[in-house]
């Protein structure tokens, strides 16, 4: 673990590759799991503001778990997180054609619709984040199902912070990114 400004960061970002690798996975980490994706405050807000946008992009099961549960939920312990379709995938995933998880919330930021790509904590997948009242911890979140990713992060070389790189950015800030490129260019020597 390392120190920069206000944040602990595992050395498995940097030590660890891991490139998303869709192809094998089909998106599973939209779909797989037993909660929605952790949300920030602001983040509750911007789901509101954006959903009349974004709902035609969603499929019906997609819309009828947020009319029913909301743009976010929050879970006993407070936490902020997406709704799920019964209890599976989030219910802003949509598919392509070939049957992979995609995200509607992105699907209207490319199309130019919204200026919001996601939530951050999917963006920075597999990156997670865990803020506490001094610090933020910044970890690698290890799941087999994204054995692939690191199997084709390891062959193309890139190591996770180098992959979420915009993401790290969008949450932290250029000059934090780059000294974290620093510490990252030390360790690897």
């Amino acid at each position: 673990m390392f120190q920069l400004g206000k944040t602990i960061i595992s050395e498995d970002i940097i030590e660890k590759d891991f490139v998303c690798n869709l192809s094998a996975c089909k998106g599973a980490c939209c779909i797989d799991g037993e909660a929605g994706a952790p949300l920030e405050k602001l983040e509750t807000q911007k789901l509101e503001e954006i959903y009349d946008i974004v709902k035609p992009y969603l499929r019906q099961e997609g819309i009828a778990a947020i009319e029913k549960q909301g743009t976010y939920i929050t879970t006993p312990q407070g936490e902020l997180e997406t709704p799920l379709i019964d209890g599976a995938d989030c219910a802003y995933v949509i598919f392509d054609e070939k049957g992979t998880a995609q995200c509607a919330i992105e699907e209207a930021y490319n199309q130019g619709e919204i200026d919001w790509k996601k939530p951050i904590s999917c963006h920075l997948y597999p990156v997670r984040v865990q803020d506490y009242t001094e610090f933020s911890a910044v970890n690698y979140h290890k799941w087999e199902i994204c054995d692939d990713a690191c199997t084709l992060g390891k062959e193309l070389q890139v190591p996770v912070y180098k992959f979420v790189k915009q993401a790290l950015v969008r949450k932290f800030g250029e000059d934090w990114y780059m000294e974290l490129e620093k510490v990252a260019k030390d360790l690897r020597k």
